[in-house]
């Protein structure tokens, strides 16, 4: 457990980003902050100040919009995270990838592990690499570990979209962008992925692009 002066500078920092009210810059890639990993948090900041800074996680997620959000991006060296996916999507895309609805979500010191050992490949975007999408093949189920805001332990199985969304956010805290973890050959700019690639499945895309799935 840090001291309270250990604590000063991250909730500084959480201070000066709150102070502009209304939705969070997103740090883009190539910035440190999103490949130097995050320090477990214990504490550094204060109830009302984390429940702010939730908030405002909450409101950039939405206002961007996406299904998840990390401290890090938006320059917080922190191990925290937000998810929440309405899931506004076809049926034959939720069955086809196990897309549906997640509340909002609190994540705090996260971990996950793999649970079987299927493996499942789809178009994955994230908010700091803006304009772009990739495969991403990753486990189909994982069990997420941590504690929620309030310090309450988190110890659950996730499956389908879901488990990529927590796989996607936890990488974040480790340092980690979706892109290190990608099929290069498969990279492509939103305006493709909308004209070519918006079927349920990645199968087509790595026919005409050359690479192999899982």
């Amino acid at each position: 457990m840090g001291t309270p002066n250990d604590h000063a500078p991250l909730a500084e920092r959480v201070e000066e980003l709150l102070a502009a009210n209304g939705p969070l810059p997103i740090v883009t890639a190539g910035d440190p902050v999103l490949r130097r990993g995050t320090e477990p948090f214990d504490g550094q900041l204060e109830p009302a100040l984390l429940a702010r800074f939730v908030e405002a996680l909450r409101l950039t997620m939405h206002a961007a919009p996406g299904v998840g959000l990390a401290a890090p991006q938006v320059g917080v060296g922190l191990r925290i995270a937000v998810i929440e996916d309405p899931a506004p999507v076809p049926e034959e895309v939720r069955l086809a990838r196990g897309r549906v609805p997640q509340p909002f979500r609190v994540l705090v010191n996260p971990s996950y592990e793999p649970v079987g050992a299927e493996r499942v490949a789809f178009f994955e975007g994230c908010l700091s690499v803006p304009g772009y999408q990739a495969v991403v093949a990753r486990p189909a189920e994982v069990r997420l570990t941590g504690q929620d805001e309030h310090g309450r332990a988190l110890d659950e199985v996730f499956t389908g979209w879901p488990a990529r969304i927590v796989q996607h956010e936890t990488d974040h805290l480790d340092g980690v962008l979706y892109l290190d973890r990608a099929e290069p050959r498969s990279l492509s700019s939103h305006q493709a992925v909308a004209e070519r690639w918006s079927q349920p499945t990645a199968e087509r895309a790595a026919r005409a692009l050359g690479f192999e799935l899982p």
